[in-house]
C-alpha cells in the first residue's frame, strides 16, 4: 500500500538547508496497522506529510497504491492530536465536511445527502456518540471529540488513515478507551493505518508492525513485528512480553537518541 523508497527531504532556511529525513525507506502493506516511534524531531510528522502528497522529497519516490504520489491523496483519511472541530457546525456537520470537499462526493452531496447523513449517523454510532450528532464541539469532552474527529478521517470510507498522534492530549483512561475503539473500526473496515505515536504502548497495543526511527535526520533504523494474538484485549497490556516489548522500543529510542 505504501513504499518510501531511499527519501531525502531537505528545508530551506535562512541559516542553510535542514534535512528533516535522509534514505527513509519504509513498506507498509495493504490491510496492515504500522506505527512510527522515535525520538521528538526525528521526522515522524515529516513522513506523514510525504504518504500524504502535503509536501514533496528532494530525493526519492513516494508511491501509494501503485501510484507515484505527486500531490495531496483523495484516499486518504487524516487524524491529529487536536480534534481541529469547526465550532460553529454541528458534530454530523463536522463529520460530513469531508464529502463537502472530495471528489467524486462533492459533487454529489446534496443528491445523496440522506444517505451520506446515514453513513455518518452509523460511523457516530460505531463510536458511541449514538444522540451526539446534533451536539456542538463545544457541548463534548476532549475524548468525544477526538470519535468524531475518527469519524470525519474514515466518513469517505479511505484506503489509508493517518494518524499524527491522535490521543496523545488525553488522559491515560480515555486514550486506552479510544484505542480499543480504533481497534475495532480497523478490524471492522480494514483499510491500512500509519500511526505516529510518541506512546509505546499504544504502539504496541495497536500495530502490526513497528517502526523505528532514528534521530534527525529521520529513517527507520529497525522494524519490530507485534506477534500478540488479535484482537487484542486491554489485559495483554500488562503480560510479560508485552511490557518486555515496550522495554525493547525504549531502549531502541534512548540510543539514537545519544548516539
Amino acid at each position: 500500500m505504501i513504499r518510501l523508497e531511499a527519501i531525502t527531504l531537505a528545508y530551506p532556511t535562512r541559516h542553510g538547508d535542514v534535512v528533516a529525513v535522509r534514505d527513509l525507506s519504509l513498506d507498509v502493506k495493504r490491510g496492515e496497522f504500522a506505527a512510527v516511534v522515535g525520538p521528538s524531531g526525528c521526522g515522524k510528522s515529516t513522513l506523514m506529510k510525504l504518504v500524504t502528497g502535503l509536501v514533496k522529497p528532494t530525493k526519492g519516490r513516494v508511491v501509494v497504491d501503485n501510484h507515484t504520489v505527486n500531490g495531496p491523496l483523495k484516499i486518504a483519511g487524516m487524524a491529529f492530536q487536536n480534534a481541529n472541530m469547526l465550532p460553529w457546525r454541528s458534530v454530523l456537520d463536522n463529520v460530513l465536511l469531508p464529502l463537502e470537499i472530495v471528489e467524486p462526493f462533492r459533487s454529489q452531496f446534496r443528491q445523496k445527502r440522506a444517505s451520506y447523513v446515514e453513513r455518518a449517523e452509523a460511523l457516530l454510532t460505531s463510536v458511541g456518540l449514538s444522540g451526539f450528532s446534533h451536539r456542538y464541539p463545544w457541548e463534548m469532552s476532549g475524548g468525544m471529540q477526538q470519535r468524531a474527529s475518527l469519524c470525519r478521517a474514515l466518513i469517505h470510507e479511505p484506503a489509508l488513515l493517518m494518524l499524527d498522534e491522535p490521543f496523545a492530549a488525553l488522559d491515560a483512561f480515555t486514550r486506552e478507551e479510544l484505542w480499543c475503539v480504533l481497534r475495532d473500526m480497523w478490524q471492522r473496515l480494514q483499510f491500512t493505518v500509519v500511526l505516529v505515536t510518541h506512546d509505546l504502548r499504544e504502539a504496541a497495543f495497536l500495530a502490526d508492525h513497528i517502526h523505528v526511527m532514528s534521530a534527525r535526520p529521520g529513517r527507520v533504523i529497525k522494524t519490530k513485528h507485534v506477534a500478540f494474538e488479535k484482537p487484542r484485549d486491554l489485559d495483554v497490556c500488562y503480560t510479560p512480553p508485552f511490557v518486555d516489548l515496550v522495554h525493547e522500543l525504549r531502549q531502541d529510542i534512548a540510543e539514537v537518541r545519544t548516539s
